[in-house]
């Protein structure tokens, strides 16, 4: 289903997941980065214990009919784990901006550097077209080392491996830089997905959802 923004509340009550305690504050999992709370809504709760459901009688019959299945590991489906996903309303011109602040929230709050991944599909960051005037091998060697954030392009971000937190900018670029940016950040991140554009756009390209 489309993203729903919310009205983005950057400040510093908000810290984010794995995050090492910080000014003798211990950080909540999984929020690492304030602003709109998660896509999908925390589901209430109901009062009263649960009740266990009744145990189930066979008869001969079915005790012979019932073969054990095949032994092995639990399907993909149920071990994969699913990135939480952060849409951080911001206009072309200010999404790389966006993408810087909550770079920095989640350093704050104990994330490590090497933990970021943030792509653009527009102008590239500075630091990544500062780099790339070294040479691209210098350049991807910064990204083997894994030991700061990394910058990639929409165009090359497909060469970067995956990392717990992916911060998208969508600063500007087609709608198929977009298309291909948003989908591959998805699969790259391990624990978050942060995504700061016009959510009408982001909303646009990913459908009903990535």
């Amino acid at each position: 289903m489309p993203l729903i923004p919310e009205e983005p509340q950057i400040h510093e009550s908000a810290q984010g997941p794995r995050a090492t305690p910080a000014s003798g504050r211990t950080a909540p999992t999984p929020r690492p980065v304030p602003g709109p709370r998660p896509a999908a809504p925390s589901r209430p709760g109901r009062p009263g214990p649960l009740r266990p459901a009744p145990p189930v009688q066979r008869t001969p019959r079915d005790t012979a009919t019932v073969k054990p299945g095949p032994s092995g590991p639990a399907p993909a489906a149920a071990t994969a784990a699913t990135p939480q996903i952060q849409l951080i309303p911001a206009s072309a011109e200010g999404a790389l901006d966006a993408a810087e602040e909550a770079v920095d929230l989640l350093l704050e709050s104990g994330r490590a550097p090497g933990d970021v991944l943030v792509i653009t599909t527009g102008e590239p960051h500075p630091w990544a077209a500062h780099e790339l005037s070294f040479g691209d091998a210098s350049y991807w060697a910064q990204h083997d080392a894994g030991d700061d954030v990394f910058y990639a392009g929409a165009a090359v971000a497909s060469r970067a491996a995956s990392r717990p937190v992916v911060v998208v900018a969508v600063n500007g670029g087609s709608d198929a830089a977009a298309a291909t940016a948003l989908p591959l950040a998805h699969a790259r991140a391990g624990a978050l997905l942060i995504v700061c554009g016009d959510p009408q756009q982001i909303n646009s390209v990913l459908g009903a959802g990535v």
